[in-house]
């Protein structure tokens, strides 16, 4: 039996419009395997990248639980869900955000820079999520210098020299091309398959949920259908 990492009942997530209350998650349920590489798909407005964010803790529920590695995530204060993020969490997003003036390898260490990690050992961390992604021989360029495939590993090896609990990936393959984007999900695959990273990737392409080990589609308020 599988074991679940992620533990979601009842998330509620609800704005404020002006006069209005905009339902955007209506109680969505949701268990997510350790080691599971989990695709969500869905419309415009179905509320993925909204899940996302709450079970990564860039954003708080206003209802239900969300349970990750055992810990109520919810129940966390601002400070203690800033430090469980910057040390449980690794995020890969549409747009790289690479800091332009640094090279790749100090790109990859930036997470660590919040961590008691000494400066070599941030050195040795970053090089070695650099040869995982296939790009140590490129941690000597700035961004500018790189293709946007590269630039797209180069933030995974970002997301992942922390050795996160998850990892959260928002359309990493959005602004690719066919070949680039097919790198990043080969990729990704193998972050899954070979060491057990546990991924959730939401994504508009069927082609890139095809790598994924379960496909949730997203419906009207979060409602969940897994694909055939």
């Amino acid at each position: 039996m599988q074991d679940d990492l992620v533990r979601i009942r009842g998330l509620v997530k609800s704005y404020k419009r002006g006069p209005e209350t905009v339902d955007v998650l209506g109680g969505v349920d949701l268990d997510v395997g350790r080691g599971e590489f989990l695709a969500l798909m869905g419309p415009s407005g179905s509320g993925k990248s909204t899940l996302l964010n709450l079970i990564g803790g860039l954003d708080r529920s206003s209802s239900g639980e969300i349970t990750i590695d055992g810990q109520r995530i919810d129940q966390m204060s601002k400070s203690g869900l800033a430090d469980w993020r910057s040390r449980h969490v690794g995020f890969v997003f549409q747009l790289y955000n690479l800091l332009p003036m640094l090279d790749a390898q100090r790109n990859v260490e930036v997470p660590l820079l919040l961590s008691s990690v000494s400066a070599s050992l941030r050195r040795r961390n970053a090089g070695i999520a650099l040869e995982l992604v296939g790009l140590k021989d490129r941690s000597g360029h700035r961004p500018s210098e790189l293709s946007g495939g590269q630039q797209q590993r180069v933030a995974i090896a970002r997301a992942i020299v922390t050795d996160p609990t998850l990892l959260i990936c928002d359309e990493p393959t959005g602004d690719l091309d066919r070949a680039a984007a097919t790198q990043v999900l080969e990729l990704l695959q193998a972050l899954n398959r070979e060491h057990c990273n546990t991924i959730i990737m939401v994504t508009h392409d069927p082609v890139a949920a095809s790598y994924a080990s379960r496909t949730l589609h997203l419906g009207e308020k979060g409602r969940m259908v897994e694909a055939a």
